[in-house]
């Protein structure tokens, strides 16, 4: 058996990989095991030497790379190379500043001394989508090596061959052998692994069944997950917005790896008096979208990255549209060959139709009205997801005071939500729980 790379382009295979038998992952489990005794014996240090060299090399060799994922998922090759540009920085970050999250910190307790340490598990399995292929790992990989964990690695199917180059990307930086390893084997095989022993916590990036199956068998064999799963984010623009500046933003916000993004902006709910014109500036962006060969650099948005994925964002742009939904713009596979959608605008979007209940994973935007303010932020939180949200008025502190109402993992006034190394990352409800990124995701795989 054997993992299929193709370019969702063309639609057609260019490259095998090799599953992994149950005797391999074995012997790679025994060797993350083997890896760790030694590897969280390594000072801070040590562990920053080698990770501020692999910052060095995903700088160095960003477009080979980004070249390995504009083939695999289709992912543009500038936003490629600037998602290993990413990688870079979250190794830096924690090469810079692990020592300090994690240095004993004092507690008065009516004793001669006490202090609190945080002391690495052992082996943590992630789970990774194929969206973000190297960065949904190295915001895994950066804490979790820091902080004197062994990283194991399941990547999506279609991503092998990103998968196999970050292994080796590791051991190119000088890791020792063990310290992070890819485990190729489908997705039926994750329990086995899960149940090991040898493994003791578990992260996952994916959707509601793959998180509830992860936490369900963690939770069984009481070992520590942290989930980041879907999202149905708001846009919020407010009637005293920045319209256009709003309108601009939202382009990327919502394209974004053709709309394949757990934060990118999916329900856009824009107060009636803005409403009309965010639309129409929406509609001028999305015309000036070039969409095209991922390895051209004039390529501003590539393909869907499966078939199944088209069929699934072509049936909740129709069915919402049979629903009563307007069609702006869009809405149908963009003509010749490969996974191509044309970007596309929904208004007249209510609940009860797939364009607002479902997460929307392409390059289609809902567009809700809401009469004002307060029924603008009841709309936002009418959802069962909590990841991401973006609000959008010219009045900060007004901002500041709603984002407290927002249910979500994260907040962004007058820009797109995104993730980065300094801030915590993660959802609540059916977005998942735990964090990411910052000095609280360091701290969700230690012994505290």
């Amino acid at each position: 058996m054997s993992f299929v790379s193709t370019n969702p382009a063309t639609s057609e295979a260019f490259a095998e990989h090799p599953e992994m038998d149950a005797a391999e992952v074995a012997r790679r489990l025994d060797l993350a095991d083997r890896a760790f005794e030694e590897w969280r014996e390594t000072s801070f240090a040590e562990r920053a030497a080698l990770m501020k060299r692999l910052g060095q090399l995903f700088r160095e060799k960003k477009r080979p790379l980004g070249e390995i994922a504009a083939r695999e998922m289709g992912r543009p090759i500038t936003a490629a190379m600037a998602e290993v540009e990413k990688c870079a920085l979250v190794c830096d970050y924690y090469a810079d500043n692990a020592e300090k999250m994690l240095s004993p910190e004092p507690a008065e307790a009516g004793t001669s001394e006490s202090f609190v340490r945080f002391d690495p598990l052992g082996a943590v399995l992630a789970v990774m989508p194929w969206n973000f292929a190297y960065w949904q790992v190295m915001r895994f990989v950066a804490p979790a090596l820091m902080a004197g964990n062994v990283g194991l690695l399941k990547h999506a199917s279609n991503v092998q061959g990103c998968a196999i180059a970050l292994e080796e990307i590791v051991r190119e930086a000088g890791f020792p052998t063990g310290c992070f390893q890819n485990l190729a084997i489908r997705a039926a095989d994750v329990e086995a692994v899960l149940r090991d022993p040898r493994v003791k916590a578990a992260t996952l990036t994916g959707s509601e069944k793959a998180g509830a199956s992860v936490a369900s068998i963690c939770g069984q064999e009481i070992k520590t997950t942290v989930l980041e799963l879907g999202g149905s984010d708001p846009y919020v623009v407010l009637e005293d917005a920045d319209v256009e500046a709003a309108a601009r933003v939202a382009v990327e916000a919502r394209l974004q790896n053709a709309g394949q993004s757990c934060i990118a902006a999916k329900r856009f709910v824009v107060v009636r008096a803005v409403h009309d014109r965010f639309v129409a500036l929406l509609k001028e962006g999305f015309a000036k979208v070039v969409m095209g060969d991922p390895l051209d650099e004039k390529t501003t948005m590539g393909p869907l990255a499966s078939e199944s994925g088209l069929m699934d964002i072509a049936r909740q742009v129709e069915d919402s549209v049979a629903m009563g939904a307007k069609l702006v713009c869009g809405g149908k596979r963009a003509d010749g060959s490969g996974w191509f959608y044309e970007p596309t605008i929904l208004t007249g979007v209510r609940k009860g139709m797939p364009a607002c209940d479902e997460e929307t994973f392409g390059p289609a935007a809902a567009v809700i009205e809401a009469a004002n303010e307060e029924e603008a932020i009841a709309i936002a939180n009418d959802t069962e997801f909590g990841l991401g949200a973006s609000l959008w008025t010219k009045d900060v502190a007004k901002a500041k005071r709603l984002a407290e109402r927002l249910n979500a993992g994260f907040v962004s006034i007058n820009n797109m939500v995104k993730s980065d190394p300094r801030l915590p990352f993660g959802g609540i409800g059916k977005s998942g729980y735990g964090r990411e990124l910052s000095h609280y995701g360091i701290k969700e795989f230690v012994n505290i």
